[in-house]
């Protein structure tokens, strides 16, 4: 799925775990990252969450996409810091799931909490 993630890679991302169940997923911010205040862009910050939270619960060869995403932004952050974000799976029943992302920066302060809920559909990933 990340080969063909056009989206995150315009934007910088790399993954550093992809294991099921649970993703870390870092950014550099940079200055086109940023919005009219000069602190990096809200849609940006969610963007590097709901990827982390795309590999997370993509751990079998069906489709899984997002039905459904919240976001809380606790701490803005600049050009030139990198950020993390780390999806863990909390409950899958069936074909749905829940899953919490903690986006943090390069100090480790908590920056955003996401939480996303999944949906596997009955198509099978290709490659």
């Amino acid at each position: 799925m990340m080969q063909r993630d056009r989206a995150s890679s315009a934007l910088g991302m790399v993954v550093q775990v992809d294991e099921p169940a649970r993703a870390v997923v870092s950014m550099p911010v940079r200055a086109d990252m940023t919005n009219g205040f000069e602190i990096t862009h809200g849609g940006l910050v969610f963007a590097l969450a709901d990827t982390a939270f795309a590999i997370a619960c993509n751990e079998d060869e069906s489709v899984t996409v997002a039905a459904g995403a919240d976001i809380t932004f606790l701490k803005s952050t600049r050009e030139g810091q990198v950020l993390t974000a780390e999806a863990t799976r909390r409950v899958l029943a069936g074909r749905t799931g829940l899953y919490d992302v903690t986006v943090t920066d390069e100090t480790g302060d908590v920056v955003a909490e996401f939480r996303g809920r999944s949906i596997s559909t009955r198509r099978q990933a290709t490659d």
